[in-house]
């Protein structure tokens, strides 16, 4: 880590691109514990990374939240031309994406796999001291993408992106090829995987991967509080 303690040479995205078919509400401004969860990331965001934006082909509502957005840089609608467009605008060399409906994404699980980009021989070279500037390091010791294993499955938008797989990520999204977890399989020799137990230690109820992609969603993982403030929601649209 730096000095300043943001993630090196990454910035974070937050993807809310989403169509949202299976929630009457948007998914980023469901409350939780008294804010948005778009907000409440934002913040995590800002805490880790010194460049954060996000991704999202309806930026005025996002607007008074003041931070970059931009839009899809195809029409081609899916997470994984969020993360190109996302590789593409970022000033650093890889990305951290987390989706906008995750309302409880814990820092300490994001700042592990950070550090698990690098395989042991690059850990060493950076806590040495011996290569400031990480750009520098051999690329054969650095991995395409991390990404968690939660119960066996791949967890694709909780994930670092390296931006050197814009050119393999573009070919396959013009392909028409729209499942990111497809594409992971594909390059899989240069995927790290998180597995389940390492995240446990960290996050044991792996509250980091919940998604409210449903009315039934907020029912299981929300408080009584925030699931009351959800069906007043409704009852005002």
């Amino acid at each position: 880590m730096k000095k300043n303690n943001f993630i090196d040479n990454c910035t974070g995205v937050i993807l809310a691109g989403g169509e949202n078919k299976r929630m009457p509400v948007l998914k980023g401004f469901i409350e939780v514990e008294g804010r948005k969860i778009i907000e409440r990331n934002l913040k995590t965001m800002k805490q880790l990374f010194q460049e954060v934006f996000i991704i999202t082909n309806q930026p005025e509502l996002y607007t008074y939240l003041g931070v970059p957005m931009f839009g899809d840089v195809y029409n081609i609608r899916g997470p994984m031309t969020g993360v190109l467009t996302a590789l593409i605008n970022s000033s650093s060399n890889w990305i951290f994406v987390s989706a906008c409906d995750m309302p409880f994404i814990n820092p300490d699980v994001i700042r592990f796999m950070a550090r698990e980009r690098y395989n042991p021989t690059c850990i060493n070279i950076i806590n040495k001291g011996q290569k400031s500037d990480l750009d520098t390091i051999s690329m054969a010791g650095i991995y395409d993408t991390v990404v968690p294993l939660v119960n066996n499955k791949a967890e694709p938008l909780f994930a670092f992106y390296a931006k050197k797989i814009m050119g393999s990520l573009e070919q396959f999204i013009l392909a028409e090829k729209k499942s990111i977890k497809n594409y992971l399989l594909n390059h899989d020799k240069r995927v790290k995987y998180i597995t389940t137990e390492d995240i446990k230690h960290i996050d044991p109820d792996l509250r980091s991967f919940i998604n409210l992609n449903n009315p039934e969603d907020v029912e299981l993982n929300l408080s009584h509080k925030d699931k009351s403030r959800f069906q007043q929601s409704l009852l005002i649209r």
